[in-house]
């Protein structure tokens, strides 16, 4: 989720040298944004080692399912009641106590700390308590042993709901510090926890693990690895905490902190994070009984929900590390411009941010869309998983790259809403993206075969931000005045155009080396490195003779830091 800053300052809190005011220039963006992307990208390649281990330990099929949706809950149920207040209510709240308390919004953190520590170990408890119904709720397609086996995991797994609450707290408090390396960085731990516990796993049982002939020690091995994966997540961001100085002084006064007004407006947003979750929900069933049919009818690969989750993992990779990094440094300047009425400056940040990610979203999505399948197979095809559960996963992931780029506009358009402290609009906005991909989703399990119906969820679910964008954009032009966007459209329609040749040299490479060398390593690895080279030199090329401003301005931010 996205996180908080309100202004520059030092350890002890005050203003530091080179403190960026709230509008901030373009180049401190950037560069607070460099920062954090290092960060992303260290942590998203841990995680992406995590996934291929996890796959090779856990394969695709019905225990990887088991597993893979145990695991979702605790996340789930952490966006229903904590993340999902985050950009929307929590981070503009501490920025304007931040601004405006005289004790700098200490106190405010204080009874905010206090009521979430509380609240979380409730839910926790009351969750794991529920594990069995919970699974019955999300996986009404397993049966048998495979419910046994998801029902044990989620009995360890949903204790992480008190640690993955509290850590999203504690980075919206570093963010509003001006820190931005922990949040970014903590998940690296919990991602190497998680590896171990997977090589761990491989070490001691045998590949082909299934929910019947997986032993009692081996789950706990997995399920308590993970939850202390998640625990060291926890601790490393509470250190990082302390270390500027916040002390966590326990606090139930609320009354009069203004918490509750804040929380008020989270009736909308609650009603948006249920109703993605609904939409989630649609997704998990038909995918857990789509992979169980695949399974049980003969279609020999993992197509259910470990195959989307797969796909779904590495079709965010470019987006978490270019975007995401972007919006976290936007947010909390576009809350203090709407806090402070400057429009025109909320409307330019959103234009800038938008236009930079797209330079690189672009051409990425097509890259991906082109080599999914060999990225699949060579990241996948191993252990637990075959060749043509891999296939699978590529496939997926080649659908769900077409919506990279919608998928990252809409993103940042909600931020916007949330920086105008606006959670109606995106709550009502939400119904409408569950109701074309809920749509979709029914229509290919009814009409597509067990090994494919993930493939048609996943395009409902791309489809769905096509349909959400064109709403958000419509309602945001009215309310700033325009959202620049003209100027956008040129640049994503130059983009495109740029990419074109890229995109045609990239399937020519990997035609020739499907020719020359068949469907081996040298195909799946070589050709999308080659084409991925000669692509990026194609696209820039282009992208100069189009004169894209965006390369421009990049370009000479880097040559700017080099010289230095």
């Amino acid at each position: 989720m996205a996180t908080d800053t309100a202004e520059g300052r030092d350890e002890s809190g005050t203003p530091g040298e080179g403190a960026e005011s709230g509008s901030g220039s373009t180049g401190g963006a950037m560069r607070s944004s460099a920062v954090m992307a290092v960060g992303t990208m260290a942590s998203r390649i841990t995680g992406f080692v995590r996934t291929i281990v996890l796959a090779a330990a856990l394969g695709t099929q019905l225990l990887g399912d088991a597993y893979n949706t145990a695991n979702t809950i605790p996340f789930i149920i952490n966006d229903l009641l904590i993340q999902g207040l985050m950009a929307s209510v929590i981070i503009p709240f501490l920025v304007k106590r931040r601004k405006s308390d005289a004790d700098g919004g200490r106190a405010t953190e204080d009874r905010l700390f206090t009521a979430a520590v509380v609240l979380l170990f409730v839910v926790s408890a009351v969750a794991v308590a529920s594990a069995r119904w919970l699974l019955e709720l999300y996986a009404g397609g397993f049966t048998g042993q495979q419910m046994e086996v998801a029902v044990y995991l989620a009995r360890f797994l949903l204790a992480q709901i008190f640690f993955v609450g509290l850590s999203g707290l504690i980075s919206a408090m570093l963010n509003t510090r001006d820190r931005f390396g922990a949040p970014v960085w903590a998940p690296v731990l919990n991602n190497l926890v998680i590896i171990s516990v997977g090589l761990a796993f491989v070490w001691v049982a045998l590949p082909g693990r299934t929910p019947e002939n997986v032993s009692q020690g081996e789950l706990t091995l997995l399920g308590l690895g993970t939850a202390c994966g998640m625990a060291a997540q926890t601790v490393a961001l509470v250190a990082a905490l302390w270390r500027t100085g916040f002390r966590w002084r326990p606090r139930l006064d609320l009354r009069g902190s203004g918490l509750g007004e804040a929380l008020r407006t989270a009736g909308w947003m609650f009603l948006y994070t249920v109703t993605t979750q609904v939409g989630f929900l649609i997704t998990t069933n038909i995918a857990t009984r789509a992979g169980s049919e695949s399974v049980q009818e003969g279609y020999g690969v993992g197509a259910g929900l470990t195959a989307y989750n797969y796909a779904y993992q590495l079709f965010q990779l470019p987006y978490a590390i270019i975007a995401v990094s972007l919006i976290t440094v936007l947010l909390p300047r576009m809350s203090a411009q709407a806090h402070d009425g400057l429009w025109n400056e909320v409307r330019d940040g959103f234009s800038r941010t938008l236009r930079v990610s797209a330079l690189v979203l672009v051409p990425l999505s097509l890259a991906m869309a082109v080599y999914a399948v060999q990225l699949s197979v060579v990241v996948f095809a191993r252990g637990s998983t075959s060749t043509a559960d891999a296939h699978n996963i590529g496939i997926v992931l080649a659908v769900m790259s077409l919506g990279l780029v919608p998928f990252s506009i809409f993103q940042l358009m909600l931020r916007v809403f949330y920086a105008m402290s606006d959670t109606r609009t995106p709550a009502m906005i939400s119904i409408a993206n569950v109701a074309v991909h809920g749509t979709l989703a029914v229509c290919a399990f009814l009409l597509l075969p067990p090994n494919l119906v993930v493939v048609g969820v996943a395009a409902g679910f791309m489809l769905s931000f096509v349909s959400g964008l064109i709403i958000a954009g419509t309602i945001l032009s009215a309310r700033l005045g325009g959202l620049d966007g003209r100027r956008i459209l040129g640049t994503l329609v130059r983009l495109h155009l740029a990419a074109a040749p890229a995109v045609g040299a990239a399937i020519g490479v990997l035609w020739l080396f499907s020719r020359q060398f068949g469907e081996g390593l040298a195909t799946n690895l070589g050709a999308p490195i080659a084409g991925s080279l000669l692509g990026a030199v194609l696209f820039l090329g282009a992208a100069r003779l189009l004169r894209i401003a965006e390369l421009q301005s990049v370009i000479g931010l880097v040559r700017a830091r080099l010289g230095r």
